[in-house]
């Protein structure tokens, strides 16, 4: 998160994420599912500007006309759990610019609740350690946690326990994104529990020694199965991707987003430039060149 601290305001950049590497491990008894993922954040941004509301009410304004801005939200949730649990009763009014699709698995929602912690501990000046804000942020989503502990971090139980990784180079990737979306609950209704697990080790030592053939070698995600018989023509976005050559091409979380991983910023750009040459033909899918990001 990119945090700048105005005279009568606060605005955070709230980075999306990819999963390099994702495997189900079980099913919880809480109905949520074991995962071990290394989640990289990226230079996709939504923007949140925070003011104080001397109402005392939150309020949250968004740009996106599918989103609610009501309590269900993310951002409205997060605000109200910090004011509960510290006590505070100071207003807030927050204007949400979403830029990271929806319903793509690059974890907007999560995103945003996460730079609200952030955005309102300093507008409030609460002084609380990103520790804490973390812990809070798990109680709210499965991925909130992982967005104080950027570049990259390995995450297990149902995503909440973080553990960071370094990151040996910067990581140059084209994302993807359909103009559909995909239910993480449906996704998940589909996906079997292997018997074996992949093991995400390798992985996770090619990411820190900046081994990006290493990396393309090793990426996985055990939902992209169960999200392609939801909606077929990620198999053939998919496949599609792969003939552009890049070092290797993964759905990010539940979809419908992909990505490609390249070896470098002018293979990156090539393969932008490719696929809006070919936007058409692949159902004129969102393209973005992004790099991982704090």
């Amino acid at each position: 998160m990119l945090t700048q601290r105005l005279a009568d305001a606060v605005v955070v950049r709230a980075p999306a994420k990819v999963n390099l590497f994702l495997e189900v491990l079980a099913k919880r008894p809480d109905g949520y599912h074991e995962l071990a993922t290394l989640m990289v954040a990226v230079s996709r941004y939504d923007r949140l500007e925070f003011k104080e509301e001397r109402s005392g009410r939150i309020e949250l304004h968004c740009n996106h006309p599918d989103l609610s801005a009501g309590p269900d939200n993310l951002v409205y949730r997060a605000a109200e759990l910090l004011r509960q649990r510290h006590g505070c009763r100071r207003g807030v009014r927050v204007e949400l610019t979403k830029r990271i699709p929806l319903a793509a698995g690059l974890a907007g929602g999560s995103s945003d609740a996460a730079a609200t912690l952030e955005g309102l501990n300093l507008l409030w000046q609460l002084g609380l350690p990103r520790t804490e804000l973390a812990t809070l942020g798990a109680e709210l989503g499965s991925d909130v946690a992982f967005f104080f502990a950027t570049p990259a971090a390995w995450c297990t139980g149902r995503g909440e326990v973080v553990t960071p990784v370094p990151l040996g180079r910067p990581l140059d990737l084209v994302l993807v994104c359909p103009r559909f979306g995909l239910s993480t609950p449906e996704v998940f209704r589909g996906v079997t529990i292997p018997a074996e697990p992949v093991r995400g080790d390798a992985m996770v030592r090619a990411a820190a020694a900046g081994d990006l053939e290493e990396m393309g070698r090793h990426l996985h995600n055990r939902l992209q199965e169960p999200a392609q018989r939801l909606r077929p023509e990620l198999a053939a976005l998919h496949a599609r991707l792969a003939e552009l050559k890049p070092l290797g091409q993964l759905m990010s979380g539940s979809g419908s987003s992909l990505f490609a991983l390249c070896r470098d910023r002018r293979e990156a750009l090539r393969l932008v430039r490719d696929l809006r040459r070919l936007a058409d033909e692949m159902g004129r899918p969102h393209v973005f060149l992004v790099r991982s990001s704090v």
